[in-house]
């Protein structure tokens, strides 16, 4: 059945002790005596991984400390192998000129090794050197999860009991049952013996699990580990997570298609990023939400994020903190930076934005400045100016500024020519970037001409700042007006999405007021009629635009201008017709892209 989208409590709720959590056996992790290990080792002409120079593989699969089965094989490479390799490893030319190649030896040991965890000693020499030869071979990398003993024993071994971590001299540290000798399935069974005495070093460490034994490979500091109990019981579903303080604080808010295994990689070494280290130490508890659709988790995210401002997210804090570009309303309206829009749309007043900076709105301003003449002063000015106004500005004794301060005997504008070029802006903002577009073009082809190439950047600058944001708005303004709008979709197969028949969306006033998943092979119809019974009721935003989180409306947007997405119902589309102006900002961005 559809679910609802209802706005979130105003208030965390109030704190609570930890409730015990019934663990499952995947919330513990893969114990070490029950993982299967495959040790191989390579030996090769000496050259780079890329040139898949393999002489010999061995491998030993291993698992509870009892030896299921043993792989080797000589592999013929594609060059000679050097000298002094011959003399190393006693393999010659002679011996592999009728051993398969790579190509035909490959598919063997990745069946050999599926599901199993791989370990090497210096594990990147010999997964690269695989890479490589999977690549040669046209067959993808499993990827596997790889264990390196000589990582492990970096952490393990003291320097007053070996010089080095090199295999043979490990191998001695631990009496190894097999004397490595650059051959691959001796150096693997040496790599065996080596691997479970330093598993057996473990033990008292608190490793007994495959994701201990990583992330105590990777140093992770142990604070951290020890909230990894905080994934356990989360659900392995899609959704929105949140990390929540002893005092029910929200510290941070994300989104994953599997909640549970995105939760527990903050508890890694994966996670490196210091303020996610800093928030996870904070963390007491993590509250999830399983969401139907990736749309519905994105939005979720949105507005968890708006309303609790959790102090670890960068992204998308404060929508309200935007910069708006304002053409005022006063008697002689001018562009002005704020930071708020105000109910006074009815008054005259027009907004565009919302900014991702300062900068950008400035740079807006500057563009429209060169097309409209608009004043640029911050001056009160009364309705009727008087002519002999000592407050003139300098612009506009030199014309360049429409203000009426001068009056029409010294060269100002009358009302009705102000009114005149107020309106021409106004469509620029909302409707008609045509002459903007066209007056800072013709600027920038003039500049060019006369090789002012830096001054003419500057002026493309202005005006890509100005279209990308009164493109984002008259897409946007449709969509907040319409009353009901119902679109669907194919369910597209993706990982750890459910995948049904159709997936359906219903939109109120720019908002996601709904979503839902229809079974394969149903009739959607009645999935249509259900979620438009049970959605959310959205109120019209006021002229101040409260309730409307444009960055939601731009997530549903772009959702909705996906390939194959269909609209099922628009609510009274005479009165509020969801469409671009034909010469508005997308029409010219187009243009300065072309």
């Amino acid at each position: 059945m559809p679910t609802a989208l209802h706005p979130p409590a105003s208030r965390p709720p109030a704190a609570r002790p930890p409730q015990p959590v019934q663990t499952s056996f995947e919330d513990l992790g893969r114990p070490l005596a029950t993982t299967t290990f495959v040790v191989v080792d390579l030996e090769t002409t000496g050259g780079p991984p890329s040139e898949a120079g393999i002489t010999e593989i061995g491998a030993v699969k291993v698992r509870g400390g009892e030896v299921l089965g043993e792989f080797q094989t000589l592999v013929r490479p594609p060059s000679a192998i050097p000298a002094f390799v011959q003399l190393l490893t006693g393999i010659t030319d002679a011996m592999v000129a009728t051993a398969p190649p790579v190509e035909a030896v490959v598919p063997s040991f990745l069946e050999f090794a599926r599901g199993a965890v791989l370990v090497a000693h210096n594990a990147p020499y010999d997964t690269g050197f695989l890479r490589a030869a999977c690549a040669r071979s046209q067959l993808a990398w499993p990827a596997p999860e790889v264990v390196d003993t000589v990582v492990l024993a970096r952490h393990l071994v003291l320097p007053d009991e070996a010089p080095d971590r090199k295999l043979g001299t490990l191998a001695r540290l631990f009496g190894a049952s097999t004397t490595p000798d650059h051959r691959a399935l001796s150096d693997a069974r040496a790599t065996v013996d080596v691997l479970h005495a330093l598993l057996g070093r473990l033990g008292n460490r608190g490793v007994q699990t495959l994701e201990d034994l990583k992330t105590f490979a990777a140093r992770v500091p142990a604070a951290r580990r020890a909230k990894r109990h905080l994934a356990f019981g989360l659900p392995s579903a899609p959704g929105v997570y949140q990390f929540r303080d002893a005092a029910g604080r929200v510290l941070y808010v994300g989104t994953s298609v599997d909640v549970r295994r995105r939760v527990s990689s903050y508890f890694t070494a994966s996670e490196t990023r210091p303020r996610m280290t800093e928030m996870v130490r904070a963390a007491t508890t993590v509250v999830p939400v399983v969401c139907e659709t990736p749309l519905e988790a994105r939005v979720r995210e949105l507005r968890l994020i708006a309303e609790h401002e959790p102090p670890y997210n960068r992204r998308s804090r404060r929508p309200e903190r935007g910069t708006w570009v304002k053409l005022t309303a006063e008697a002689w309206p001018r562009l002005s930076l704020v930071k708020q829009v105000r109910a006074d749309g009815g008054a005259g007043a027009t907004y565009l934005g919302p900014f991702r900076s300062t900068r950008s709105a400035e740079l807006a301003v500057a563009a429209l400045h060169e097309a409209v003449p608009l004043r640029q002063c911050t001056r009160r000015i009364p309705r009727t100016p008087r002519a002999d106004d000592p407050g003139a500005c300098v612009l506009a004794e030199l014309g360049r500024c429409g203000a009426p301060c001068l009056g029409p005997e010294r060269g100002g504008q009358d009302a009705a020519s102000y009114a005149e070029v107020v309106e021409a802006a106004r469509r620029a903002l909302t409707v008609d970037a045509g002459p903007t577009f066209a007056a800072l073009r013709e600027r920038m082809t003039s500049l060019a001409g006369q090789q002012r190439f830096e001054e003419a950047a500057t002026h493309r600058d202005r005006l890509d700042a100005f279209l990308r944001a009164a493109e984002r708005a008259q897409r946007r303004a449709p969509l907040g007006e319409a009353p009901e709008l119902v679109a669907a979709r194919r369910s597209a197969p993706a990982p750890g999405w459910p995948v049904g028949g159709w997936e359906l969306v219903l939109v109120r006033y720019g908002r996601l007021a709904g979503t839902s998943l229809s079974p394969r092979g149903a009739d959607p119809m009645p999935y249509v009629e259900a979620l438009r019974a049970t959605g959310e009721v959205v109120t019209p935003p006021g002229p101040d635009r409260e309730g409307l989180l444009t960055e939601e409306t731009d997530a549903l947007l772009s959702w909705l201008e996906q390939p194959g997405v269909r609209l099922v119902s628009v609510l009274d589309p005479d009165a509020s017709p969801w469409a671009c102006p034909v010469n508005g900002a997308g029409w010219a961005r187009s243009l300065l892209e072309a």
